[in-house]
């Protein structure tokens, strides 16, 4: 069952969004495939994770509060790197994507 957070502060503009969980990183969210958060921005996003899951925050942003180099957030299909980075607005319905880097041989 998706889980909800309303964020500590008021929002305008806060959005109910799904954050698609990838399975190498469930287990730092008691095993969730998915995650369902009201938020304003994606920084607001990444603040409610960090809140209810600090090891899926820690596996996602470094000590300064940066993504990760090796990890890509997608907010639909754009790419966050692309756009204006954790300030990316999002919207209703909106699907943030988690995805790792993949190494094999």
């Amino acid at each position: 069952m998706p889980l909800r957070l309303t964020p500590a502060y008021p929002a305008a503009r806060a959005a109910t969004i799904t954050v698609s969980i990838p399975t190498p990183l469930r287990n730092c969210c008691e095993g969730a495939g998915q995650l369902t958060l009201s938020a304003a921005s994606l920084h607001a996003v990444i603040e409610g994770i960090e809140r209810l899951h600090p090891a899926l925050h820690r596996s996602i942003c470094d000590e300064t509060g940066k993504v990760r180099r090796h990890v890509n957030l997608f907010v639909n299909t754009d790419n966050i790197r692309d756009c204006n980075g954790l300030d990316t607005p999002i919207e209703s319905g909106d699907v943030v994507t988690i995805m790792t880097a993949v190494s094999g041989g």
